[in-house]
């Protein structure tokens, strides 16, 4: 096991040597290991023990830091100051106008303090070894209780082969002529809050991306990605306050406000503000929709973008908060670029 990490190091140095700018997330890829395994093979990283819950709970005493939660094809960057994490269970939640996050504690399995030159992070990994959420400090975080905080929780066995196990993320949908497809429709027009979906998915055995075409008729409306890129261009343009969610099985984080600097590089789609830059691929984009979800206080419009396997790659909604109506601002939006193109 010794030689195996010895010998990946070794071709993880090489790669760089030979490709400086390459993100860690594709050297794994190119080198058929994990990422968390790429991470462990680097002496100046810690590992952490497995209290990722309690590790959570203390995040505010850093002060102002940068969270990033990502998937294959989406990124979200987002600064502030974490309140105390709270959990039910293993679900967890951390909710605040800067950082908002929902947390699945079953999928984090592996924990590092990291040191690249003079940027320190603390990063969460899978069981197979896929990040679920990372935490950069910035010029004005607290660097003594970031140290306290990985004198704390460093694990005692440093140099342990991590335990990767692969998991199995194909979505398998059951045969729409299997499902109620009438009780699930019922289900969805029954709904008193946006949080009820995924309920409905469940209980009728329906996959995300299959509820789009099975949706009642005008509760999903299939759009395009210049549609969507044309109205995140007016979001811009007219200030508006939205919200962006992009997770992974570990990890949803949540960006509520404006998405002002949009910026193309290459086949990325950019918001690049200072507080909150997102990147989403564009090329893998397959399909885009508009999702309409019956509430308490009316209909809740999102736009889903899913990707070719059927993954959901990220959402948007108007800003909104519970007990309030949707605001009409979004509803014209969205109505202007994605129902009438």
């Amino acid at each position: 096991m010794e030689n195996t990490a010895i010998a990946l190091k070794d071709r993880f140095i090489a790669l760089k040597a030979e490709k400086p700018k390459i993100r860690i997330r594709e050297a794994a890829k190119q080198l058929g290991a994990s990422e968390a395994e790429l991470v462990a093979t680097n002496e100046n990283n810690i590992a952490l023990k497995s209290e990722f819950e309690n590790i959570l709970k203390e995040i505010q005493t850093l002060g102002y830091v940068m969270a990033l939660t990502r998937n294959d094809y989406a990124v979200h960057e987002r600064k502030g100051i974490y309140t105390k994490a709270g959990f039910n269970g293993h679900v967890g939640l951390v909710a605040n106008p800067d950082i908002d996050l929902r947390l699945f504690m079953n999928a984090w399995h592996f924990g590092f303090a990291v040191s690249e030159g003079e940027r320190q992070s603390l990063q969460f990994f899978d069981q197979d070894g896929e990040a679920v959420h990372k935490i950069y400090l910035t010029e004005f975080s607290d660097k003594d209780a970031y140290q306290s905080l990985v004198n704390k929780y460093r694990s005692d066995r440093q140099r342990d082969p991590l335990q990767i196990k692969p998991l199995d993320r194909s979505i398998v949908e059951k045969p729409d002529d299997s499902i109620d497809v009438a009780g699930f429709q019922d289900a969805w027009r029954n709904m008193k809050d946006t949080h009820e979906f995924f309920a409905v998915l469940n209980k009728f055995g329906v996959k995300r991306n299959q509820s789009m075409r099975l949706a009642p008729e005008g509760y999903a409306i299939e759009s395009s990605w210049g549609s969507l890129r044309k109205l995140l261009e007016a979001v811009s343009e007219r200030d508006l306050e939205i919200m962006v969610f992009i997770g992974n099985r570990g990890c949803i984080q949540i960006h509520t406000g404006k998405a002002k600097r949009l910026v193309q590089t290459g086949p990325w789609f950019n918001v690049l503000d200072p507080e909150f830059d997102m990147h989403l691929r564009e090329d893998i984009i397959d399909n885009v929709w508009v999702v309409k979800k019956p509430t308490k206080e009316g209909i809740v419009t999102s736009i889903e973008v899913f990707d070719a396997k059927g993954e959901l790659v990220v959402q948007f909604f108007g800003k909104r908060k519970p007990g309030v109506p949707e605001r009409e601002d979004w509803r014209q939006v969205v109505q202007d670029f994605m129902l009438n193109d």
